[in-house]
């Protein structure tokens, strides 16, 4: 949540900061702003609403400054306002923020800022603590503020009076920075930063950075000088780019081939799932006698899917718990637990913490991460990169469909290892898995026909999803997809619980999007969509049936291809997916950046 970026160099900054703040949007667009540095002078332009608005009113700055920092905010603090907007400038400081500062009211009673201070943010708190404190040693000033806050940041901070220098640290708050020819450049994450470097370096936790035009310093809080760890990003600033499609989310709707063939087919070895090359030992999958799964949102759908592959086919019980319910429940779990988060990003705050309580507890974790060297990423005892390359979209797609694909490969490794798959039963399973890209491509090949679905459902003001098993599982994320993007209240429903009360809210024309593909419970649904059917619901059927024609099952059909059950998942994702996208795009409205959200919640 919220884009952060800063750069010197021998370039002018001003586009370079809106062109990053542009790839960064997807964290945060409620307002955007930028401070340059020039000539022992701080110029300030913010602007509520997208970086494009910021772009325009930053016409009349006139400034070569080539050294200025730049935000996108997602409003924790305060409202959306402009004197909300960052970057705040406090005396001779100005700086950007991602976190939130828990203890902001105390410091202002402590070291009374009150009259300094003219936003309603906790973020401009710091920024007047640190003019408060600087005696002319920018790093002396930040050593003595960051003892002093409490809770998650990452800052990026000018002082007027040091040109062509920014200053950064970190708590939590993701931020990466790199060198180049160029310059220094800083930011929350890779999409603003690759146009100019492939390597780069994680800013390690409470860690100084003096950026100039000829490198970075890192330092701890005692003054040692620090060499960190330079890592190198495998996708290119394409990849982070629309290539042709009206939006990201189409783009990488159509991206999901690519993503689960460049996961899956590392982690195949003579057939059979391997993942010795990610450090992940044999051992691990002998050891537990249960599994937790910890995530949020679209994460913990995908969890969902591989607790049913799991318990249906290996016979170990699984949990799957929101994380950020999961510190406050006192969970049972222990030494003989595994414990596996994921993340997209790597960052999720909710999820970071709930992986550090698991192993207070004495479990193992193993995360599924998108995001190569990411604080989840570092923090867990195993990590299984998923490789989806940048999702720029709010809305997860590709993400969801490798992190399907990396719990499918642990359940097969599960199952071979502890004898319960036979190695012709795991060779054959990883054979389907290595097959899903080309299911979804199959399936993708359905667009037309959804788009038009997705035209007579726009306008409903609710849509409800049924399924049994693991088709429910996949409507519970095909109607946070719909919801999220275009505004529909979307529910999902056990199809089997429709007469135990959900089936009085179905009611003339009520869209009802029923998924039925798995062959033991099909009879089963077919039963409950004639339910609502009969109740004057628009049925919308996704199935592997031959083409319907009996208008008491429904309206409208979407075949995916014959699949054994629990490899359509992929295709029904896919199916899902576009669902929502075409619905939200036939609205008119942002599908990107759907109101009120942020790509990485980085902030409980």
């Amino acid at each position: 949540m919220c884009g952060i970026i800063g750069y010197t160099g021998v370039l002018p900054a001003k586009d370079i900061l809106i062109d990053g703040l542009e790839r960064l949007e997807y964290r945060g667009y409620d307002s955007a702003g930028i401070a340059l540095l020039e000539d022992n002078n701080i110029i300030l332009k913010k602007k509520t609403g997208k970086v494009a608005g910021l772009r325009e009113a930053a016409g009349d700055i006139k400034s070569d400054s080539a050294c200025g920092i730049g935000h996108t905010r997602w409003a924790t603090h305060g409202g959306v306002t402009d004197i909300n907007a960052h970057p705040h400038k406090c005396g001779q400081v100005a700086l950007i923020h991602n976190g939130i500062i828990e203890n902001y009211r105390e410091l202002i009673v402590e070291y009374g800022l009150n009259e300094k201070l003219v936003s309603e943010t906790d973020t401009e708190v710091v920024a007047a603590l640190l003019d408060k404190l600087y005696e002319g040693d920018p790093v002396c000033a930040i050593r003595k503020a960051v003892k002093r806050l409490a809770g998650s940041f990452a800052l990026c901070i000018m002082f007027a009076d040091k040109p062509g220098k920014i200053y950064a640290v970190r708590n939590v708050s993701p931020m990466i920075a790199a060198s180049c020819d160029e310059g220094s450049i800083i930011a929350s994450d890779l999409t603003a930063v690759i146009a100019f470097s492939k390597k780069y370096f994680v800013v390690p936790e409470y860690h100084i950075l003096t950026l100039d035009k000829n490198g970075i310093k890192v330092e701890d809080l005692k003054g040692n000088v620090v060499t960190p760890e330079i890592l190198e990003v495998n996708w290119d600033i394409t990849s982070a780019q629309k290539g042709g499609y009206p939006h990201y989310m189409l783009k990488e709707i159509y991206d999901q081939p690519e993503a689960l063939r460049n996961t899956v087919t590392p982690r195949v070895k003579d057939g059979l799932p391997y993942l010795l090359d990610d450090g992940i030992p044999d051992d691990i999958f002998k050891e537990f006698q249960n599994i937790m799964v910890v995530a949020c949102g679209t994460a913990m759908h995908a969890g969902m899917v591989g607790k049913a592959l799991i318990e249906k086919k290996l016979r170990i019980p699984v949990t799957v718990e929101i994380a950020s319910e999961f510190r406050y429940k006192d969970p049972i779990i222990d030494e003989k637990t595994l414990t596996i988060v994921l993340s997209q990003s790597g960052e999720t705050i909710d999820t970071l913490e709930a992986l550090k309580l698991a192993q207070k507890k004495g479990s193992k974790v193993l995360s599924i991460v998108n995001v190569k060297g990411s604080t989840i990423a570092r923090e867990s005892d195993y990590v299984l990169y998923t490789h989806a390359g940048p999702e720029i979209a709010v809305a997860s797609t590709k993400a969801y469909t490798v992190q399907v694909a990396a719990m499918y490969i642990l359940a097969c490794k599960t199952g071979l290892e502890r004898g319960i798959m036979d190695e012709a039963s795991a060779r054959d399973f990883m054979a389907k898995l290595m097959n899903a890209g080309e299911i979804i491509e199959e399936t993708l090949k359905n667009a037309n026909n959804i788009k038009l679905i997705a035209e007579e459902i726009k306008m409903a003001p609710d849509v409800f999803y049924i399924g049994r098993g693991l088709d429910y599982t996949m409507s519970l994320e095909a109607s946070l997809k719909l919801k999220e993007i275009s505004y529909i209240h979307a529910e999902a429903y056990a199809a089997g619980e429709l007469k135990h009360g959900t089936i009085a809210l179905i009611t003339e024309n009520v869209p009802v999007i029923a998924i039925a593909t798995q062959e033991d419970v099909y009879s089963k649904v077919i039963s409950n969509i004639r339910e609502v059917k009969s109740r004057g619901a628009y049925v919308v059927l996704v199935s592997e049936d031959d083409e319907i024609n009996d208008s008491n099952i429904c309206d409208r059909q979407i075949k995916i291809p014959h699949l054994e059950g629990e490899f359509t998942a992929f295709a029904t994702a896919a199916v899902l997916q576009l669902i929502a996208y075409y619905t939200s795009a036939s609205k008119g409205l942002d599908v990107d950046k759907p109101r009120n959200l942020a790509k990485s919640v980085t902030v409980e």
